[in-house]
């Protein structure tokens, strides 16, 4: 069987997996997680500032009573605290402590009845969990029936909202969000807990992806803060990392620095240099940096984290071992990777020696693989293959064997002995991966196809291109049921059989068909511009022009053309 003279090439990405597997081959999540233990403290003698619902316990339905309502006046200066007489009238409290006494004895139920919540939910009761929060949901909704629409009623459903959003029920978050919302537009910007409620809808709506909902909420509650506080107050730090979250998430990138910068300036004036609070906004805008490709920029942010850490915890602290590794990050990104190497061990070891984090933490994980990645890429391979080996012994401790969890190591192990030429090894280790796979979740489950490509592309560099083809295709039939036709998983799929079936000798007409497929994707994940839609037209060229196709051939020409001149003489950024 005659093949073209297209050199066929296994185009399915080799980089290395972190052991929560996605539905693409190879993809590794190219933004670090963030700081874990960063304490934000708040006043706490001020109600309505406990933006972080972290200490909560409770087991009860909540009767919300209007009677106990109190509502601060929306002057800033001496709070005078208002609670509502005869038909919904504001008349002024005798004794503000009291009332005062009162909504904190509320906020406090409000904690204790999202802890319950949390608590349910941890040890796999979530079915409780969402009982829990229904019934406190028809207390609320009957309250309102009967008209009454206060603070009160917001406070719970934001809590019921938190609480759903912690189970994973998404359309019960958003249906609450707008009950909530609206509730919201009837109270005032004075009375206590909006700030904090108007965060946590911020922080719903980020999460939901609904952006622009998001950045008025956040909007709003800053509003709310600059009013009360004025516009230097260390209060507002929380709500700006929210609008700078969402300027980033929005393509605003200058919007978004500046909001970090402000938060920054606001700590510093506050609570000086070094103090940890500065921690979550220089991390915010170390990975904004990065991920704009201002490598150096981000370096300085995350120096100056880890010399925070230093200076408050000393050399050998955990947290000066993670700022090590987020370092390291920035130094890979800027092309230093011996430093970055460097920077990766040193933080590692200081985490394990500490015991600041448990070997099997998810977070420790992913700073080995990523360890592993840059020494396989400066030609250590021994040395990265023994970090992948000791995450699989980890996860195989303590979650078994058989866990799916596994199965990102043994694809980032193949991978690693299949860059070794080592492909037999390679073999046995993906299809134990699709055992593992297959007995969890059933070979129609989409996870399946990473182990599944990840093999094709082995067989196929052991000359079985039958079998490859085979499994590429199941690969591709599952990810089109899953994710669509014109998605990215989809096109790597495409990708890694055109390979296959170039060598295999296939109809031309074929594997023209799949590269238009290819590409039409690729124009849509990447942009009309971008190299991977360039490496493609030259395939298509190719075969349209063995084809004798020259009408069609002739526009992709010039394109390619125009293409390859503008990427001669772009300037590196």
């Amino acid at each position: 069987m005659a093949t073209s003279h297209l050199p066929p090439t296994a185009p399915c990405p080799r980089r290395l997996l972190s052991s929560k597997l996605r539905g693409r081959v190879g993809v590794v999540d190219a933004v670090i997680r963030g700081f874990r233990r960063v304490n934000f403290e708040v006043d706490g003698s001020r109600p309505g500032l406990g933006t972080s619902l972290g200490v909560l316990r409770g087991s009860h339905v909540m009767a919300v009573s209007a009677k106990s309502r109190c509502n601060s006046r929306e002057n800033p200066g001496p709070l005078g605290v208002l609670s509502p007489g005869e038909n919904g009238r504001l008349r002024l409290v005798d004794n503000p402590d009291i009332c005062m006494g009162e909504m904190n004895d509320f906020e406090k139920q409000l904690e204790e009845l999202f802890f319950n919540v949390k608590t349910m939910i941890k040890m796999g009761q979530k079915g409780d969990a969402i009982e829990l929060l229904q019934a406190n949901y028809e207390a609320v909704k009957e309250q309102m029936e009967n008209g009454t629409r206060d603070i009160e009623q917001a406070a719970l459903l934001d809590i019921i909202a938190l609480g759903y959003m912690a189970a994973g029920d998404f359309a019960a978050v958003e249906h609450i969000l707008r009950v909530l919302n609206e509730i919201m537009s009837y109270i005032s910007s004075g009375q206590p807990l909006v700030d904090s409620i108007l965060i946590h809808m911020g922080n719903m709506y980020a999460n939901l992806g609904k952006l622009e909902d998001a950045e008025h909420a956040y909007g709003k509650g800053l509003q709310t803060l600059e009013h009360l506080f004025g516009s230097d107050s260390p209060f507002l730090v929380m709500p700006l990392l929210g609008v700078a979250k969402v300027f980033k998430l929005t393509g605003r990138i200058t919007e978004a620095i500046e909001a970090y910068g402000r938060s920054i300036t606001i700590l510093e004036a506050s609570r000086g240099p070094i103090t940890e609070d500065l921690v979550l906004p220089l991390f915010g805008l170390g990975n904004l940096f990065i991920g704009e490709g201002q490598a150096t920029d981000a370096e300085i942010s995350f120096s100056r984290i880890l010399s925070i850490y230093k200076q408050l915890y000393g050399e050998n602290d955990g947290r000066v071992g993670i700022s090590m590794c987020y370092l390291a990050h920035a130094n890979c990104a800027e092309g230093n990777i011996d430093e970055a190497i460097h920077l990766y061990k040193k933080g590692l070891q200081i985490i394990k020696d500490s015991g600041y984090m448990a070997l099997h933490d998810d977070v420790v994980e992913k700073m080995k693989i990523d360890l592993s990645e840059l020494l396989h890429v400066a030609g250590r391979e021994h040395e990265g293959r023994e970090l992948l080996e000791e995450c699989l012994l980890v996860t195989e401790k303590y979650k078994g064997s058989e866990d799916p969890s596994s199965v990102a190591h043994l694809v980032n192990l193949a991978t690693s002995y299949s860059r070794s030429k080592n492909f037999v090894e390679a073999e046995r280790l993906l299809r134990t991966s699709l055992q593992i796979l297959s007995r969890a979740g059933g070979s129609k489950d989409h996870a399946i196809t990473v182990p599944m490509l990840h093999l094709a592309v082995v067989l196929y560099h052991l000359n079985r291109d039958e079998e490859a083809e085979r499994l590429a295709l199941e690969a591709l039939s599952l990810r089109e049921a899953v994710f669509g036709k014109r998605s990215l998983p989809v096109g790597e799929a495409l990708d890694c059989l055109i390979s296959i079936q170039t060598r295999l000798g296939k109809d031309d007409s074929k594997i023209t068909s799949h590269l238009k497929r290819v590409l039409t994707i690729q124009e849509e994940a990447f942009g009309f511009e971008s190299e991977e839609v360039m490496s493609t037209l030259k395939k298509l060229i190719f075969y349209l022009d063995k084809m004798g196709k020259k009408d069609e051939k002739l526009p992709l020409q010039r394109r390619l053309s125009t293409l390859t001149t503008k990427h001669r003489y772009a300037v590196p950024y």
